[in-house]
């Protein structure tokens, strides 16, 4: 499916079947921030899910943002069951690299998440990200709420303004409710890699084009 020729999606019936329970142990505790990586999270925080390619350098780049509380790798927007690595980069699961950002909303907006998310890639690319070529690498934002889904909808309707005015072509991002598309956390060695990792591999590259300030607001 993907060596050779262009990435495609497999489908349902496609799909590897995956397994009922995850064949591995996620660790307790970021080991930036400190706190759990999975939930139930405290009263107050909310989640987002962002595809952005490669999610070792994504990761960073939301742990490193002020009010985010904890940050996790993980796949997303496929369908085989709790996925491990190596099937999610054969292409025979449909997942995406995902990082899941737990945050708190009175100290950093899901609106300027959301900003962090566009300049921090190229949206345009489809089934890759830079030389990462696949469809785990493709552009998504998986929404935990209709103000979530009209921002990000928002969002991408006036980044897309600007990306035509800089010689970009169409966004390929998907905005698609999280809801029934769950997030499988990714293994141990690959949570906060590059805190682990310092001089690892970071696939991430933006366009270089900011992002309309004040495009994605998320109140309600």
């Amino acid at each position: 499916m993907l060596f050779g020729r262009t990435p495609v999606l497999p489908t349902p019936d496609q799909a590897l079947r995956g397994r009922p329970e995850p064949g591995f142990a996620v660790p307790s505790r970021h080991t930036v921030l400190g706190n759990p990586l999975v939930g139930p999270y405290p009263e107050g925080l909310e989640v987002a899910d962002f595809a952005l390619g490669c999610f070792w350098g994504a990761e960073r780049k939301f742990w490193q943002t002020e009010g985010v509380w904890t940050t996790l790798a993980g796949y997303q927007g496929g369908y085989t069951r709790n996925p491990s690595y190596e099937e999610v980069c054969s292409g025979m699961t449909g997942h995406t690299e995902v990082v899941r950002v737990v945050f708190d909303p009175s100290v950093v907006s899901y609106g300027a998440l959301l900003k962090l998310f566009w300049e921090s890639h190229d949206p345009t690319q489809g089934f890759r990200q830079g030389n990462d070529v696949g469809t785990q690498y493709r552009s998504a934002i998986y929404t935990h709420s209709p103000a979530q889904a009209a921002a990000a909808e928002s969002s991408r309707d006036a980044y897309q303004r600007v990306l035509n005015g800089s010689g970009y072509g169409t966004i390929t991002t998907e905005i698609l409710p999280a809801g029934d598309r769950p997030f499988y956390p990714a293994e141990a060695h690959h949570q906060q890699y590059l805190d682990k990792n310092p001089g690892g591999y970071c696939g991430i590259g933006g366009t270089g084009v900011s992002c309309p300030i004040g495009v994605a607001r998320a109140d309600g």
